[in-house]
């Protein structure tokens, strides 16, 4: 009986382990969107150097200057480009 609820513990903590997002890969075409979705928003950001998904279609982008932007979806379905602290 001790195995069984050993293999399980172990079988839960496998689940609950995949079940946390990975980090974001690293997509060029997803950085150049990013950029220009914050230039046609008016925010400066001449290149994204990097993105961290947050969840669906909910990113935050960190540009070439040093700036950062989380870049989201609404629930009114509006693009949303907010400046975030260096």
């Amino acid at each position: 009986m001790k195995a069984r609820d050993a293999a399980r513990s172990a079988l839960a903590m496998t689940v609950a382990f995949l079940a946390i997002p990975a980090p974001a890969a690293d997509d060029p075409a997803q950085r150049k969107d990013l950029a220009a979705v914050i230039a046609l928003n008016g925010q400066a950001c001449a290149e994204v150097l990097s993105y961290e998904e947050q969840g669906k279609n909910d990113f935050v982008a960190t540009c070439k200057d040093g700036n950062r932007y989380r870049v989201y979806v609404s629930d009114a379905g509006r693009v949303v480009v907010k400046k975030l602290g260096m």
